[in-house]
């Protein structure tokens, strides 16, 4: 028997002591990316009664492509100020990444405290254009497949591997949109029975409409602390006690679309395979998406799974992975959970996963 890898804890306590997001919409209209950004920024700091001086590092993500221009993220620190000069990343996918960007840099010691935030208005843009430029240059990106389309090869592939059906696809669609009828932020929010979703057209076979997420502009934060900070600020942080991300190929057709080992493997390194999760907010931007992922992290039916109503509710772009591990810890915090699970995709197809254990105190 093979020894159990090591748990990517890190050697200074870290926890997630604030969380905030937008209330997501189809469409922003009067706002711009900081107007956006703006209050969000302001509650999360007043959750916990800071300023930005209490922070010694800013990290966001975002991505050029929607606005159409490079460096688009420098404009956004405007919502936070960063007069004078502060220390300040970025990172070109979901802010789950720039949280693990700042977890790494608190593990060093130099700062006690990161602000996090994630941004994106869908509508700016045409995503299945943007989308089909992360893939493959060579083959896959010349053919402008849309997501929809490539969704809907994964979900096939799961049905034909008699591993889901598209009843089950809608049953995870009506328990999601179900449990964002307690979320204020959803966008999309029902108590539809299984039997009407299935009497829906299909969008691109066997997807139907409750089964893709919605196009959502939204942005959401949170603030990182050292365990010294943390209890000064918050009487239950909700602390990441192990944090990994992994990668798969890059070519779709080298790949069995119907697993996602490299969910299993961040998993197996952050340590949920300890078991004992209350709650998962698994980022699943398509129904499907999340039967594949609970297979992949071994959940039990036991496990809440996306109480907010996760990315079927809302799917903020580049901030979505993020608002996992925020609603993860929020229900820490509030004593509605003692060890949770936080699940982050980037990438086609769940092509890179990024899986977060917090527990509370």
């Amino acid at each position: 028997m093979s020894p159990a890898p090591p748990v990517h804890r890190g050697s200074r306590p870290v926890a997630v002591v604030s969380f905030a997001q937008t209330q997501h919409v189809r469409r922003e209209a009067n706002r711009n990316e900081v107007e956006l950004l703006m209050p969000v920024i302001k509650e999360v700091f007043a959750n916990i009664g800071i300023t930005k001086d209490d922070v010694g590092f800013i990290c966001s993500g975002s991505t050029d492509y929607l606005v159409g221009g490079p460096f688009s993220f420098v404009a956004a620190l405007d919502a936070v100020g960063v007069w004078p000069p502060r220390r300040e990343s970025h990172v070109e996918m979901d802010a789950a990444w720039a949280l693990f960007e700042a977890w790494v840099l608190l593990q060093e010691g130099e700062i006690d405290a990161a602000l996090v935030y994630g941004f994106g208005k869908s509508s700016m843009g045409d995503l299945a254009k943007i989308l089909a430029l992360q893939l493959d240059p060579y083959v896959m990106a010349p053919l402008w497949p849309d997501p929809v389309s490539l969704a809907a090869l994964q979900a096939r592939a799961l049905i034909d591997a008699g591993k889901a059906s598209e009843r089950a696809i809608a049953e995870v669609a009506a328990r999601s949109r179900r449990s964002a009828l307690a979320n204020p932020k959803a966008q999309v929010a029902d108590d539809w029975s299984v039997d009407d979703l299935m009497a829906e057209e299909y969008v691109v076979n066997p997807l139907r409409r409750h089964a893709l997420p919605p196009l959502t502009d939204g942005a959401a934060a949170v603030v990182l602390a050292t365990e010294e900070r943390a209890f000064e600020w918050v009487e239950r942080p909700a602390f990441i006690t192990g944090i990994d991300h992994r990668v798969e190929t890059h070519a779709l057709g080298a790949r069995d679309l119907t697993v996602s080992p490299s969910t299993t493997k961040a998993a197996s390194v952050a340590g949920a395979a300890a078991g004992g999760i209350d709650v998962a907010e698994l980022h699943a931007p398509f129904a499907h998406q999340e039967l594949i992922l609970r297979e992949a992290l071994g959940l039990p039916d036991s496990v809440d799974v996306n109480p907010s109503g996760g990315p079927l509710a809302a799917n903020p772009i580049m901030s979505a992975g993020l608002i996992r591990i925020g609603e993860a810890a929020a229900r820490i915090m509030a004593g509605e959970a003692t060890r949770a699970l936080a699940h982050a995709t980037s990438g086609p197809l769940l092509q890179q996963n990024l899986v977060a254990v917090l527990e509370g105190t």
